[in-house]
């Protein structure tokens, strides 16, 4: 894991659609980027970062979001996102991610993931069932 060092940046870019408006997905009336669709491009772009910079069989999974949504964002308008990795400790990973539209920033968090064996993290899931 020598690869992962603070100031690696990640990316992620959508273009909103109506199924990913708060009216549509139950986080609220208007037809407007949703919260939970900021949360996972701010995800997706923190994977972006780790992409092809984990040991073999090794993923990430999210433990942690502290998002701020500064502003809303229309059906039909871009959204990106930059992750910075800005702290490792051990298996944890520490990033700053700061979200953007056509106009302004609409967001920002940071974010906590945490490095975990893939088949072992499944394995242990698909017990639930």
């Amino acid at each position: 894991m020598s690869a992962l060092e603070p100031g690696l940046t990640g990316h992620a870019s959508w273009q909103v659609t109506e199924a990913m408006t708060a009216a549509r997905i139950g986080s609220g009336l208007v037809a407007v980027f949703s919260t939970p669709m900021l949360v996972g491009l701010m995800e997706t772009a923190a994977v972006d970062a780790l992409q092809g910079r984990l040991e073999a069989g090794m993923t990430s999974v999210g433990t942690r979001i502290d998002v701020q949504h500064l502003a809303a964002t229309p059906v039909g308008a871009t959204v990106r996102a930059v992750a910075t990795l800005t702290g490792v400790d051990g298996r944890r990973l520490i990033f700053a991610i700061e979200a953007w539209d056509d106009h302004e920033m609409i967001g920002r968090a940071t974010h906590e993931r945490v490095i975990v064996d893939q088949a072992r993290f499944e394995a242990k899931a698909a017990q639930k069932r």
